[in-house]
């Protein structure tokens, strides 16, 4: 007789949450996603162009490549303004939506930061002081799908875990999702094929931070 072997379900991760569902919250899946219970979810917060936009009046014909969010991007507009420019080369000030000044960013320097990155390339045309390039981050969908570890749209992030199995191959789907305030116990959560235990102790500290606290099942 051909045995079966279940699954793991919500009870098995989950050993205790807040009362009147306030850890559980409705989930829209991603259309093309078909995740199993528990699998662990990151939320698309931003939508960010993968180039910056040079100003019609700059000099320089260079181009901006390369654009990522980082984990602290804001929504608005990122601002790129020469201040210092030499023979294929320059010096870009960096400023933020909410107007704080990021560290300043080199032409043909791979620029890194927690906000956002991105590299500035030199063109036939040299850069002048005033030239400029934007970065419009708008807000992302809100729509949840298996945590990427090298996404930059948000969903690099655990936001928390489905408490059972959603079928969005075809079609945004929703769900129920636990994604504060829990109890569980981690090792019957569902990772992406592949994941590190690096990456899953970074997703054990996301949720955590929810307070989705892991403990040892007796």
């Amino acid at each position: 007789m051909a045995s079966l072997t279940e699954g793991n379900r919500l009870h098995d991760v989950l050993k205790w949450e807040q009362d009147n569902l306030y850890s559980r919250e409705k989930v829209t899946v991603l259309s093309g996603e078909k995740l199993v219970a528990l699998a662990v979810v990151g939320k698309i917060t931003n939508a960010t162009p993968t180039t910056g936009t040079a100003a019609a009046a700059n000099t320089g014909d260079g181009t901006m490549t390369a654009v990522t969010a980082g984990e602290d991007v804001q929504i608005g507009t990122y601002t790129m303004t020469c201040i210092s420019a030499v023979l294929n080369a320059g010096v870009f000030a960096v400023t933020a939506p909410d107007g704080d000044a990021l560290p300043e960013a080199t032409v043909a320097v791979a620029y890194v930061n927690d906000q956002i990155n991105f590299l500035l390339n030199d063109g036939a045309a040299d850069f002048v002081v005033g030239d400029i390039f934007t970065v419009d981050v708008a807000e992302g969908s809100g729509k949840v799908v298996e945590v990427k570890a090298a996404a930059g749209d948000g969903s690099q992030t655990a936001y928390g875990f489905l408490a059972a199995a959603v079928d969005a191959s075809s079609a945004d789907t929703s769900g129920t999702a636990i994604v504060r305030d829990a109890i569980i116990v981690s090792t019957d959560l569902a990772w992406p094929t592949g994941a590190t235990t690096a990456q899953k102790t970074a997703w054990l500290a996301d949720l955590a931070a929810a307070g989705i606290v892991a403990r040892t099942e007796a």
